[in-house]
């Protein structure tokens, strides 16, 4: 069985953790809130392919510790999805380091925000070891106005971000200047 890591995968994120379990994933999900983590877990037939992981991942030495915990009970990591704020600013490199120490065959989807600077993130992260993905969340534009994306349109633009495969994959509509090729 493949092993995935949804981070953030409680909220916006939780179809994806679904998906993932029920398309024959083992599924370790980063969440920080237990009420959100129990709700993912009542939802679906494929709750016994999740597996919790309650850790707040601005805590570097805790998501160090877990991810290896993790890797040493399960095997090695072979998808990550990732919706990281940026006040967690060496979350993402750990989680990195750690799935290269057993896997260096792997895919990272990385979750975007919609003014983030695409390049200047690639720049800051390490990008050896695993297959990189940018996934830039923006917004709908619906009967003149725009509005946030929902977190099932979310889900399902990471979703079939993973089924292309392709380096670079917008869900809606953004306003960047700036895009990679």
């Amino acid at each position: 069985m493949k092993n995935a890591l949804v981070v953030g995968g409680t909220g916006m994120l939780s179809n994806v953790s679904l998906w993932l379990a029920e398309n024959g994933y083992h599924v370790s999900v980063i969440g920080r809130d237990p009420k959100k983590m129990n709700l993912l877990l009542e939802k679906g037939l494929a709750q016994y392919r999740i597996t919790p992981m309650l850790v707040d991942y601005r805590n570097d030495k805790e998501l160090r510790n877990h991810i290896k915990s993790f890797q040493e009970k399960n095997g090695k990591i072979d998808l990550v999805v990732a919706w990281i704020h940026s006040i967690a600013a060496n979350s993402l490199n750990i989680i990195i380091e750690e799935i290269n120490v057993y896997n260096q065959n792997w895919s990272l989807f990385h979750i975007l925000g919609s003014s983030a600077d695409l390049n200047e993130i690639k720049r800051r992260t390490v990008l050896s070891g695993y297959k990189y993905h940018q996934v830039q969340l923006g917004f709908i534009n619906q009967n003149g106005f725009s509005r946030w994306l929902t977190h099932e349109e979310i889900s399902n633009g990471v979703i079939n971000s993973i089924l292309k495969d392709k380096p670079l994959s917008i869900i809606g509509t953004t306003n960047a200047k700036k895009q990679l090729p």
